[in-house]
């Protein structure tokens, strides 16, 4: 599952347009015609290096209403494999891996929505089936494409602790997993993008409350340097709040991603702060970035240019596997809390 991307439902509605494809496009067809299909539709029908080659969805009322949308054919999948040199796999998660198989080993690049798999085997047996083939295998962890994440890694480069927090309203969409997967694999991506270093231990906590899987979640992930990040996500609150804190030897970082605000302390950059012995405090602002188009722009160019992956099949695994040991541990304190009576089973 994904996020939509910041101001993507104001750039569908007015400015993604159906529009002239370059001679010698890059094909994509698009597997699965939700919200989020929808966007990636949108998307590739408005871009100058590739054309829509068709919408597939198990639902054909539903690939037809967005195929009439962007002017592309519905197609079934078979069809829709033919039609394409590339596909964008958006179905529910539990379809990620075998829509994503039957499309590299069809001979097809792909770009596949976070989560990249259900299990460690299958990510690891979609990329081996991508190197094997020499074709591109792109997960679709948004984050990295956007402007904070820019931001954050320009100026934090060696973090040794960071809060996350990621809470949203209730909406159904999503809540065909965990909380964990539909949102706090997000933040889970991007620590690891700051982190190199392997996960040492988790420990996390949460609960199902509007439905059958874990709504509020919370981990605390320690990495093998030492580092710790401790991460929070629901999508049961009454507002939507998306922040983070970091500190290291570098300083001390405010971020605020929903009103696109960065605050740091520290001594190489901003202005000096008196009474701090010669730190400095820098503030920013990011004006709205399309981070879809760019994850976009990547896929083309690691197809057309042979650009690196900015997220390849490692990183898709390396972010599954932390979301696994994320919800291992929720299942062990989710065990122990029934067992006391402080939750009720569902």
């Amino acid at each position: 599952m994904a996020d939509a991307p910041t101001g993507a439902d104001r750039a569908a509605e007015n400015g993604d347009k159906p529009g002239q494809a370059q001679p010698g496009a890059l094909r994509i067809g698009i597997a699965g015609a939700g919200h989020f299909g929808r966007f990636h539709a949108l998307k590739v029908a408005a871009s100058r290096r590739a054309r829509l080659s068709g919408i597939y969805d198990r639902d054909a009322a539903r690939a037809g209403q967005v195929a009439r949308e962007v002017r592309a054919p519905a197609l079934d999948w078979a069809a829709l494999l033919t039609a394409s040199d590339a596909v964008v796999v958006a179905a529910p998660a539990e379809a990620h891996f075998a829509l994503a198989a039957a499309a590299l080993a069809a001979g097809r690049h792909v770009l596949v929505e976070k989560p990249i798999a259900a299990t460690l085997a299958e990510a690891e047996e979609l990329g081996g089936m991508a190197a094997q083939r020499g074709l591109v295998l792109q997960v679709g962890h948004l984050l990295r494409f956007s402007a904070e994440h820019q931001a954050i890694s320009a100026r934090m480069r060696r973090p040794l602790y960071l809060d996350c927090v990621r809470i949203a309203p209730f909406k159904p969409r999503g809540t065909d997993v965990s909380v964990i997967l539909d949102l706090m694999i997000h933040d889970l991506d991007l620590v690891l993008a700051l982190v190199d270093s392997p996960i040492e231990s988790v420990d996390a906590v949460g609960a199902p409350v509007a439905s059958r899987h874990e709504d509020i979640a919370n981990a605390r992930v320690r990495f093998e340097n030492g580092c710790v990040a401790a991460i929070t996500a629901s999508r049961i609150s009454l507002k939507t709040e998306r922040k983070m804190r970091l500190f290291s030897q570098e300083g001390y970082m405010s971020v605020d991603f929903t009103a696109r605000k960065l605050m740091m302390i520290g001594r190489e950059r901003g202005l000096p702060l008196p009474g701090t012995g010669g730190g400095r405090i820098e503030e920013i602002t990011w004006k709205e970035h399309d981070a879809l188009e760019a994850e976009h722009a990547a896929f083309a160019a690691a197809i057309l240019d042979g650009a690196p992956v900015v997220v390849d099949a490692a990183a898709g695994r390396r972010a599954l596997a932390a979301a696994l040991a994320v919800a291992a541990s929720m299942a062990a304190s989710r065990e122990k809390a029934t067992l006391s009576g402080l939750i009720r089973p569902v």
